[in-house]
């Protein structure tokens, strides 16, 4: 796909997040559209709006367009009230989304506000970490025994760019922790294929029938940024492994990534595309990216053909291979642009 198209495509998808979501009234994204007077926004969704900022920060970064950066401040203000005047959060895994968020938006626009906010949330993230079920950090704050993958690949991404931006060796040693506990307890050795969890019931079962693509993409993430900080081939290895285990159990015949329902799963791909594009960008230097450029591809097609509200709006449901419907909820509106402007990075 052409580089031109790939723009093309992810400013009018960002172009519409931004028309029919956003809400000035409290500096945020409705959560679905049409939402009249706001009345949709009955739940906080606080990890969807994580994931808003980092789509904000790849517009930004992709265009120089100062509305992007605009709506970086005014949404910093939105959830820093919605949320209590603090960032801490229950989940561990939502805080770490946020963390990553401001990170990436503080390397952007060097407003040392996004830098604290990132700092608030690793500190209060480190005490997740408990001797439950060997290691691991917590899913959340009143389950400390239950351990997943979702709230340990994202804080070993996020430990591994705090050590690359600010170079503190104990995030260093706190990345190195995160992934052996991960890879140790819930990637199949067989197969690199990542499962959701462990102990969620109390019994100390995992959960290996949960498949997603979440949970693929943060352990593609955490793998990669380990090969970028060490060089050591193995965590490539390891990425490139639980990609090919990925398409093989979750895409469909033609490439398709699956549908995982709407509220926060709908979320789920687009995590799952972004890891995977920064892992076809690493594999070109050495002549493997094809299959996930090509899956990729396959998947931006499939959205920009088929997968847009009436066969023409860019507004985007929970399929990937056919029409979105209203109402759209933000979750998967933003893995569609995600998709799309993962697609700019590699074109």
């Amino acid at each position: 796909m052409k580089a031109d198209e790939c723009r093309r495509r992810a400013d009018e998808a960002q172009q519409a997040l931004d028309a029919m979501f956003w809400n000035d009234a409290i500096r945020m994204y409705n959560i679905a559209t049409p939402c009249p007077d706001g009345k949709c926004n009955t739940i906080f969704h606080y990890w969807w709006m994580a994931h808003a900022v980092e789509n904000l920060t790849d517009a930004f970064e992709r265009t120089g367009d100062p509305l992007y950066e605009q709506r970086l401040r005014q949404i910093y203000d939105g959830l820093l009230e919605r949320n209590g005047g603090t960032w801490i959060n229950e989940l561990y895994d939502d805080m770490e989304w946020m963390a990553i968020a401001w990170l990436r938006a503080y390397q952007a626009t060097g407003d040392e506000r996004y830098k604290a906010a990132v700092l608030e949330l690793w500190a209060d993230i480190r005490g997740g970490w408990n001797d439950h079920c060997g290691g691991g950090i917590a899913w959340r704050k009143s389950q400390p025994d239950y351990k997943n993958t979702p709230a340990n690949a994202p804080a070993a991404i996020l430990a591994a760019r705090l050590y690359r931006a600010f170079g503190r060796e104990s995030d260093l040693e706190w990345v190195l922790r995160i992934h052996e506990w991960q890879l140790r307890h819930l990637v199949d050795p067989e197969s690199g294929f990542v499962w959701d969890g462990m102990n969620r019931l109390g019994d100390g079962a995992i959960d290996k029938d949960w498949k997603f693509t979440y949970c693929q993409g943060v352990f593609i993430g955490a793998a990669l940024e380990l090969y970028r900080m060490t060089g050591v081939e193995a965590y490539r290895d390891q990425a490139l492994r639980t990609a090919a285990a990925a398409k093989a159990v979750l895409a469909s015949p033609e490439g398709v990534l699956p549908p995982e329902g709407g509220g926060d799963g709908g979320l789920f791909k687009g995590i799952f595309v972004r890891y995977l594009a920064l892992l076809a960008a690493e594999a070109a230097a050495t002549g493997e990216a094809a299959p996930w450029i090509g899956l990729l591809e396959t998947n931006a097609e499939s959205l920009w053909r088929r997968g847009r509200l009436d066969g023409d709006r860019p507004l985007f449901g929970e399929r990937w291979d056919a029409p979105a419907g209203y109402p759209v909820e933000l979750s998967t509106q933003l893995s569609g642009v995600m998709l799309l402007e993962a697609m700019t990075r590699i074109a």
